[in-house]
């Protein structure tokens, strides 16, 4: 059963039986606003990029980008830039599998951000979402939609973090930030460690 989260919600990730959640897979997906034109309805192509940030006691660690596809220890994995969304028609267009057995015990947060490379602003984006997603049996655990779309070039969407007793917890986070690389929100994400 998938968790619509809200913004600043957390939920433990543990599977429905008790047991820890090994591998998972944060989707994310968006389209192309539609535009009124002269000539009626028409839409441009929107390059967002998903990130996930690799924190260690609030110090940056690693990270997984379109250009640096696999962590250092091969815990994080980004499975390749999508340059225009809404290709699933709903579903992923970008994805980062973790596996969260493999994830250096020094490392206690993971946060996934999206920022439009090329710059255009989230007013020109609809249908976006993050979703986390139990990669052992596809099952969608939890998603959080970003309603409304504004004059900014990134979101910081979500972490996921070590819990107490060892297991992982996602805390949905939905803050808007500028900038055209994960090292650009940098000064965005620092406060939300």
């Amino acid at each position: 059963m998938t968790v619509n989260m809200t913004k600043g919600q957390a939920i433990s990730l543990q599977k429905a039986d008790g047991g820890k959640l090994t591998s998972v897979r944060m989707g994310l997906g968006w389209q192309a606003a539609k535009r009124r034109g002269l000539f009626g309805s028409r839409t441009r192509e929107i390059d967002l990029d998903a990130s996930a940030v690799l924190f260690a006691d609030k110090q940056l660690a690693d990270v997984v980008f379109f250009q640096k596809l696999v962590s250092e220890d091969g815990s994080v994995r980004h499975t390749g830039d999508n340059l225009v969304g809404g290709v699933g028609q709903g579903g992923d267009d970008e994805s980062i599998l973790v596996d969260l057995q493999r994830v250096p015990v020094h490392i206690d947060q993971i946060v996934f951000t999206v920022n439009s490379f090329t710059g255009q602003t989230f007013t020109e984006v609809q249908n976006a979402f993050c979703r986390l997603v139990d990669e052992t049996n596809g099952q969608e655990l939890a998603r959080y939609t970003l309603d409304g779309g504004g004059p900014y070039t990134a979101q910081i969407m979500a972490k996921v973090h070590r819990a107490a007793g060892g297991g992982w917890t996602m805390t949905a986070l939905g803050t808007a930030a500028n900038g055209r690389t994960f090292k650009d929100l940098l000064p965005s994400i620092l406060p939300h460690l």
